[in-house]
This record gives structure tokens, sequence and C-alpha cells, in this order.
């Protein structure tokens, strides 16, 4: 009886990584997960085909690859491709963003939102909040923007 009470914790073992794998997506267990679960009912179903046999050993490595032909598509569908985030300024050059702080001359108190970051940012001009701006130059954590629309209207009291 002992081995059935380590068959069922191994396949409890893989139910509990494929409902954590469900929960968290990314946690890279639908692999591990597959394994302990194919390993389990080997283990309680056909011990002998597992341990003494070569047909146990090769269920194991079939489901290890059928996870990982069901793994990658499953995490490109969790997970779609995006425009990785710039971590150099230089390299924004060129790109649109909405001004968040209001930019002015000679400062950087300016913000502006390029893509999904906020940097730091200066203009020859003021520059309200709203307005849609070009980076025309990138220097270390700063940007220098100009205005793309017309500046909205300021507020009516």
């Amino acid at each position: 009886m002992p081995l059935d009470v380590l068959g069922i914790a191994i396949v409890l073992a893989g139910i509990a990584m494929l409902a954590l794998e469900v929960i968290h997506p990314g946690a890279l267990l639908l692999i591990p997960g597959s394994i302990l679960l194919v390993a389990g009912f080997l283990y309680l179903f056909f011990p002998s085909s597992l341990l003494d046999s070569w047909v146990g050993p090769l269920a194991i490595v079939l489901a290890a690859l059928l996870a990982t032909g069901i793994e990658i598509p499953y995490y490109r569908w969790v997970a779609p491709i995006h425009r990785p985030m710039s971590t150099t300024s230089a390299g924004l050059t060129g790109e649109e963003a909405t001004v968040l702080v209001a930019t002015e001359p000679n400062t950087l108190r300016g913000k502006v939102r390029v893509r999904s970051e906020v940097w730091s940012a200066t203009s020859a001009v003021p520059i309200p909040v709203g307005t849609r701006v070009k980076v025309v130059h990138g220097e270390g954590v700063s940007l220098r923007v100009v205005p793309i629309d017309p500046p909205p209207p300021p507020p009516t009291s």
C-alpha cells in the first residue's frame, strides 16, 4: 500500500503544478506537471512498466514532448510579442509622445509618455499637458521634444 500513497502524491503534485500554471501563466510548470501526472498514473496502474521496462521511460519522454509542443504556443498566446522597452533615450528620436507634466525651456521638470515609458523632457517653448510631441533628441535620461499638435486651449474659468 505505500506504493499507492506515493503514486497518489505524485499525481497530486502534477495536478497542483498544472493548476498553478493556469492560475499564474508563465510559471513554466506545464512540462513538469505533465511528467508527474504520467509518472504518477504509471506508478499507480502499471508499476512494473514504469520501473522495469522501457515503456515507462518512453511514456514520460512522450509526455514531456507533448507538453513542450503545447507549452510554446500557449505561452505565445498568454504573452503576445510586443516591442521591447527602450533603455536609452537616444533610441527614442523620432517617436511620438504625450506630455504628462508641462515642459519648460531649460528645465527637466516636464514629463512625457513614449510608448509605455515616462521620461523627463525639455523643450524650446512651454508645452502644456496633453499635447502630442515628437522626440527630437535624447541624452542621458531626458528627451528634447517639439509639439506636433497645436497646444490644447487653456481651461476657461
